[in-house]
């Protein structure tokens, strides 16, 4: 078989859920700026911790956000429970940087749990190791830290990490079942295998990532997946691969600037993110979109316009992308990716197009059936020799005629049935 192998037990869940909505929210979103602003800007803790007084997002309200994420397809969500300024979007009952000592007052995680519990929506956690405000946290001034421990602070790790085990704890028992954990920022570089076996007694559906205590390839325990990140030069563990080795969840967010809601972020280009999910899934992968809620609980308007578009798509074309396995391998064409569901292709067309036609040499049989996807309209193929492949004379199946200038801006899915093996 082609792509990542299952885990064989209740983590293969992530095969099956490919599509997912990423949530970074936090005390962040009322400057607008950046989820890392108390890092990147910086802010100076004290002055930051005072936003805790002022988060009070009276229209959250969970359902809506679901609406919005199953209505595009999505099946899972990855949330922050505590970003790199250690302000917990939890009740935890190890520190009073929480969202229950707010004006909100109320347990976000609790209210967004059930709803996802009650609609079917697998819920993963997300949670940084890094940590600007808890006092035994060692800073030193490493990225996602403060220059060094402020005064009053008691920098020691194994506090430090007894405390993140206890929230660890807290969330794997208090919020019904969790089907991931999302590691990230262990800027400590320290590795314990404690922690995967703690999540793992308590939620063993939960597919843990890479970017945690167990370490990040080279290391002997690289996690369940992979988490490659929008599509930096590498995050896609090369292009040149057909399928993923590995289980990989690829993360990326609808603003090129932030994770969490910025005021004045510039957007991705719908057409670029809908190539870049369709890559991604071809390839055996996972993909989770993120989109930052404002202060006020609610979603910015572009961003739900764009998750609509996005989700359309994905809609019309999901039977690609589910029960299939990556068979890129079964053509020389590189400018498009094959996945297979028993005797049907599907050619997923996650490239600008560059013509009218898709050669999938050497592939020469003709399917008995061709539709494109996004459409429902059929489509024209042939097995024929062509003049561009002189040096090669032997017949090879060709779509034609396909609507490339009627649907510029998209990813084109055409599904190919033959009668036996393609």
């Amino acid at each position: 078989m082609n792509g990542p192998q299952p885990f064989g037990d209740d983590r293969d869940w992530f095969f099956a859920r490919r599509f997912g909505l990423f949530v970074h929210w936090g005390l962040y979103a009322l400057h607008a700026w950046h989820e890392q602003e108390q890092f990147r800007y910086p802010v100076p803790r004290g002055e930051y911790a005072h936003l805790r007084e002022q988060f009070n997002p009276v229209d959250f309200n969970p359902d809506q956000w679901l609406d919005l994420a199953q209505a595009a397809g999505m099946s899972y969500l990855t949330f922050t429970t505590k970003h790199i300024d250690g302000f917990c979007l939890f009740d935890s009952a190890h520190t009073d940087y929480k969202v229950t000592n707010t004006p909100y007052g109320r347990d976000v995680l609790a209210m967004l749990a059930e709803a996802c519990h009650r609609r079917d929506m697998a819920l993963c956690l997300y949670y940084s190791i890094a940590d600007m405000h808890h006092p035994n946290y060692p800073n030193a001034g490493r990225s996602y830290e403060l220059p060094a421990p402020e005064p009053g602070d008691e920098p020691d790790q194994d506090k430090y990490l007894a405390y993140v085990e206890a929230q660890v704890r807290e969330l794997c028992t208090n919020y019904g079942p969790i089907h991931g954990f999302w590691w990230d920022a262990n800027m400590l570089g320290y590795h314990d295998p404690r922690f995967r076996e703690l999540i793992r007694s308590l939620q063993p559906a939960a597919v843990i990532n890479g970017r945690g205590f167990d370490g990040v390839w080279p290391a002997d325990e690289p996690g369940d997946f992979n988490t490659p990140e929008r599509d930096y030069a590498g995050a896609d563990a090369g292009e040149e691969l057909l399928a993923y080795t590995r289980p990989t969840g690829a993360c990326q967010a609808v603003g090129t600037q932030s994770w969490g809601y910025r005021a004045e972020e510039d957007y991705y280009a719908d057409a670029y993110l809908i190539r870049s999910l369709a890559k991604v899934l071809a390839k055996g992968g996972n993909y989770l979109l993120n989109l930052g809620p404002m202060a006020n609980g609610c979603f910015p308007e572009e961003a739900v316009r764009m998750l609509s578009v996005i989700g359309r798509w994905f809609q019309a074309v999901r039977e690609a992308f589910e029960g299939t396995v990556p068979a890129s391998h079964l053509t020389s064409n590189r400018q498009v990716l094959l996945t297979r569901r028993g005797n049907t292709l599907y050619v997923v067309m996650h490239q600008p197009p560059v013509s009218t036609a898709v050669v999938l040499a050497p592939l020469r049989r003709t399917p008995v059936r061709a539709t494109l996807l996004n459409t429902g309209e059929p489509v024209a193929t042939r097995v024929d020799r062509l003049p561009e492949r002189y040096l090669d004379p032997a017949p090879c199946l060709r779509l034609y005629n396909l609507p490339v200038n009627r649907y510029p801006d998209t990813a084109l899915v055409a599904k190919l049935e033959f009668e036996g093996e393609p």
